[in-house]
């Protein structure tokens, strides 16, 4: 964190790291298996599969474009933040306790809007930011999240022959009850700085949050997320495909970790960078990455060396290290300030109602012509969606 940054923020910063771990440890405890938790245990096929993530996935977008907005209102972010936390915990109960895939529509529905958490504290994150450790910040919390992630399924690896689905769901949910525990008690929201609003009707009329509000960078920053979106299928289905070339479930638990650590290795350093390049160079090399890795799957058959799908994996790492920081980043510096969690929350909304088509598609292609049409469909998008780029603008680097 740079040097301005007071002793609260960087204590904000760091309890906001603590629990973003603590999440994604449950949570990729869970992830790993999931597809198989849902295809074999539980008999879905893929195309119901792509159903179940794509619902959970426009959830999320939902939860967050209400939470920005109403956190923005109210000035308030902490209770969309521990609520959110403790979400994910209910969720895995419910998981645990399905008879069969149906039953995980309404607690999937349940885990993803848990993050509705998601905007209010990346809008905090901004708050105790400056334009020079911006993306460094939102680094840190991914880093923290990967962390989380590694650590998860390392203990997946160790205690999923032991436990099993069941088991392994509930003991998943603990330590997001406690994440939700630490931001309750260890996070101090600040009082709001901000300006009363004036009584002019002109002006209470201008906070009634809409797309036109934003800025054109922003819109077209939008439209671009979309793009990416529409061909950017669930993680489930690389999981499955490692495991169709021939790995096991433990290989593929492997690759899992894989991607993770490139992920967590890849965060930091990337957000440090945006802060000294640019938010659209990195988000180029992400959108870069995962093309490259769509192709590269298309190139993996049985018969493939066991390289060419290491590489697939390290390139979905290269892609989730370099966008999940830098796209909040971008966002955040795009949208007004009295606009900041509305702005994330409503990106986030947009993104994710694309991703519902976006991963049933993609089970439906596999189901219907094979793994091939899905890679190709991803790859198109994200090439366009590079194109796109080009018309947007960066705060400071016109």
């Amino acid at each position: 964190m740079a040097k301005d940054s007071s002793p609260e923020d960087k204590r904000t910063i760091r309890i906001f790291a603590a629990a973003s771990f603590l999440q994604d440890y449950g949570s990729d405890m869970v992830f790993p298996v999931w597809p198989f938790f849902v295809t074999v245990f539980l008999k879905a096929n893929l195309a119901m599969l792509g159903l179940v993530d794509g619902i959970g996935t426009a959830m999320v977008s939902l939860s967050q474009a209400v939470s920005g907005y109403l956190s923005d209102k109210w000035h308030k972010r902490k209770p969309f933040i521990w609520s959110g936390y403790s979400m994910g915990g209910v969720a895995r109960f419910g998981y645990a306790i399905s008879p069969s895939w149906p039953w995980l529509i309404p607690f999937k529905m349940v885990e993803r809007t848990g993050k509705l958490r998601g905007a209010p504290r990346d809008a905090m994150v901004a708050e105790c930011s400056t334009c020079d450790n911006r993306g460094a910040n939102f680094g840190i919390l991914r880093t923290m999240d990967n962390l989380g992630a590694v650590c998860g399924v390392i203990s997946t690896l160790l205690l999923f022959g032991i436990l099993g689905y069941v088991n392994l769901l509930i003991f998943a949910a603990i330590p997001s009850f406690l994440a939700a525990l630490v931001v309750l008690f260890f996070i101090k929201e600040k009082t709001s700085k901000r300006p009363p609003v004036k009584c002019d009707p002109t002006e209470k009329e201008q906070r009634k949050v809409s797309f036109w509000d934003f800025s054109p960078d922003f819109k077209a920053f939008t439209v671009v997320g979309l793009l990416f979106a529409l061909g950017n299928f669930s993680y489930s289905f690389l999981i499955i495909f490692a495991n169709k070339v021939g790995m096991t479930y433990q290989q593929t638990m492997l690759m899992y970790l894989l991607f993770s650590v490139v992920a967590t290795i890849l965060s930091f350093p990337f957000g440090k960078l945006a802060d000294m390049v640019g938010r659209k160079a990195i988000t180029l090399a992400g959108l870069v990455a995962f093309a490259l890795m769509c192709m590269v799957a298309l190139e993996t058959t049985e018969v493939s060396a066991l390289w060419l799908i290491v590489a697939v994996f390290i390139l979905y790492g290269v892609n989730l290290g370099a966008l999940d920081p830098v796209q909040k980043t971008f966002v955040s510096e795009l949208a007004t300030p009295e606009l900041k969690a509305s702005g994330l929350g409503f990106y986030q909304m947009a993104i994710g109602l694309a991703s519902l088509p976006a991963s049933i598609l993609a089970g439906i292609l596999w189901d219907a012509y094979g793994s091939w049409a899905p890679f190709t469909f991803s790859a198109v998008m994200t090439i366009a969606a590079c194109f796109g780029l080009a018309f947007v603008g960066e705060p400071g680097r016109r």
